[in-house]
């Protein structure tokens, strides 16, 4: 049976933190080191600010939606074997 909900162990979670963190800062470096006005630098910040929210918001929701089906299928498959139970008990009778 699989571990619910899924866990990820402490070196990976660091890893991942580590690596938004490099990639946040490489980022921040390029757009200020750019020749560029300041407008467009800050059109570039804004960019890839919205870039980093619209992705963490599109992770979280079809994570929400991956739940909602599995959570769906189980109450499903609940009421499934609840009908078959029914179902034997009533042949036999």
């Amino acid at each position: 049976m699989s571990d619910y909900p899924p866990t990820h162990s402490q070196a990976w979670t660091l890893f991942t933190m580590a690596s938004f963190a490099v990639a946040a800062v490489m980022t921040a470096i390029g757009i200020w080191s750019m020749e560029a006005s300041f407008a467009a630098k800050g059109f570039y910040a804004m960019a890839a600010i919205m870039l980093v929210h619209t992705t963490v918001t599109l992770t979280k929701t079809l994570r929400d939606r991956e739940e909602a089906m599995k959570f769906h299928h189980r109450i499903e498959d609940t009421r499934t074997g609840t009908l078959r139970m029914d179902a034997g008990a009533s042949n036999k009778s």
